[in-house]
């Protein structure tokens, strides 16, 4: 292992929302990379047994004292914050649910830190903070212009991190916004297991599963060749990748920057669900229904910035690929 390996792997890293799906992968990439590992979840859509690596800590971000204890005892040279409420739909109809769990949470974690020495953040952002953008693909100087309130909770986060680096060069940042996440690990240890789940990729396997009798398609007017959204589906292991390598730039006194964790490029709601009927073999039911409230019709980053500043090279940039990981984490 070269010496500034070496270096890293000694490094300590809390992991809020480290039992979730993202979470969980980014916990993995970082014990097997030799990182100490502490993880911070309340468990609400996370599970004990996703974290590979590691001690975890059942509590909320609320509770301030135990987060605060947790990070006086750790000391870490890192935080890495996932903890979210991601459902779009759902903030829609619950939009002071998001701007808690979502906005003030994170506040509550970045005040702890800063009163506890810790000055290097790691934000879980979203493609969502764009909005419709007005060109595609989509890079970092889009103004963030969000339609729905999980958008806005996070673009609060984002504001919030971005003040408080003006205000203090020794906090440092790195804001990463994905688009669409999909796919399991290739060791089927990990996968997404949330219980209502509405990623469109695990909802048509689990259609295929027999699990749901049907799998509707929300909106079919949309202006694309085919009339339904298109988006930029990564592999969830190129986005763990893309946080260690995020890791590094931090700890090597980057600069305080947002960063796309996209493919750039992208496939309509009838695509992926012609590829999942190809690697399951099942022709399940599908229902067309009318939009979904908080959606744009197109959403594609522009990499160019992440992989030109933090040398990011995805490994699993093949949908049909993705699809199998998930469809191999279902069967399990």
């Amino acid at each position: 292992m070269p010496e500034s390996e070496t270096i890293y792997s000694k490094m300590k890293i809390l992991v809020t929302g480290g039992a979730g799906y993202i979470g969980s992968h980014v916990v993995k990439a970082l014990g097997e990379a030799g990182y100490e590992v502490l993880t911070y979840d309340n468990l609400s859509t996370g599970n004990k047994w996703s974290v590979l690596y590691g001690e975890l800590i059942a509590a909320d971000l609320s509770d301030k004292e135990t987060l605060k204890k947790t990070i006086v005892k750790f000391k870490p040279d890192a935080i890495m914050h996932f903890a979210a409420s991601i459902v779009v739909p759902e903030s829609v109809r619950s939009p002071l649910k998001y701007y808690q769990n979502n906005t003030v949470n994170t506040l509550n974690l970045l005040g702890t830190m800063m009163a506890c020495g810790a000055r290097n953040f790691i934000f879980s952002s979203t493609a969502a903070v764009y909005g419709i953008p007005e060109t595609m693909p989509v890079n970092e100087s889009a103004p963030m212009n969000p339609i729905n309130p999980y958008g806005s909770s996070k673009m609060m986060a984002e504001k919030i991190l971005r003040d408080m680096h003006l205000g203090d060069n020794d906090f440092n940042y790195v804001s990463l916004r994905y688009f669409n996440v999909a796919g399991a690990d290739g060791g089927r240890r990990i996968g997404q297991a949330y219980k209502e789940s509405t990623h469109l990729i695990t909802r048509a396997l689990k259609t295929a599963k027999g699990e749901f009798q049907k799998l509707q398609v929300c909106g079919t007017d949309y202006p694309t060749p085919d009339g339904t959204c298109i988006r930029d589906y990564i592999h969830v292991d190129d986005i763990a990748n893309a946080h260690i390598l995020a890791l590094k730039y931090l700890l090597d006194k980057g600069n305080s920057e947002a960063f796309n964790c996209g493919y750039g490029h992208g496939y309509s709601v009838r695509e992926v669900i012609a590829a999942s009927k190809k690697v399951t073999g099942i022709d399940f039911k599908v229902e067309e229904t009318g939009r979904r409230e908080g959606d744009p019709s197109v959403l594609i980053a522009d990499n160019t910035k992440i992989k030109r500043e933090l040398n990011w090279k995805p490994e699993y940039d093949d949908l049909e690929y993705i699809i199998k990981t998930a469809w191999k984490w279902e069967n399990k």
